[in-house]
């Protein structure tokens, strides 16, 4: 891989990220599965991953188009698990400002080790109000529903 093609995660524009008006005032659930997370390692070796995403809309949804095109750019992105997790968690906030956004990240075996990160806007931790009780029940069903 040509290295001027490489950059570090400060280049990674949330501008892409395009917001939609909510057609609705209810509550729903939004699911989304992003199965071709691709990114640079911090060794600069293609790490890959699944990403899921549950949101709970607030006033804007996810223009799909728009997250697969920010996702697109990070194929060239030099980073490593737990930073890329969370500068998704950010600009996902940033631009959408949902109610709830919860990121689960799967990534490939590297090595023999494989690894499952989780970051919820829900948690205490991250501001929330922990009024969503899911998380706290062990595995996420993911795979049994997509």
């Amino acid at each position: 891989m040509a290295e001027e093609n490489v950059a570090l995660y400060d280049a990674i524009d949330k501008s892409i990220l395009k917001a939609i008006p909510n057609p609705s005032t209810g509550a729903y659930e939004i699911k989304i599965k992003v199965p071709e997370f691709t990114f640079l390692g911090v060794k600069r070796q293609p790490d890959f991953a699944t990403m899921y995403l549950t949101f709970y809309p607030n006033k804007k949804i996810i223009e799909l188009r728009s997250l697969k095109e920010y996702v697109y750019q990070l194929r060239n992105i030099v980073v490593s698990y737990e930073r890329i997790i969370n500068i998704c968690y950010d600009h996902l906030m940033e631009t959408y400002d949902p109610d709830r956004l919860r990121i689960l990240m799967v990534c490939n075996p590297r090595g023999g080790i494989s690894s499952k990160l989780t970051i919820d806007s829900d948690w205490k931790v991250r501001g929330g109000k922990e009024k969503y009780n899911d998380w706290t029940r062990g595995e996420d069903t993911w795979e049994v529903l997509m």
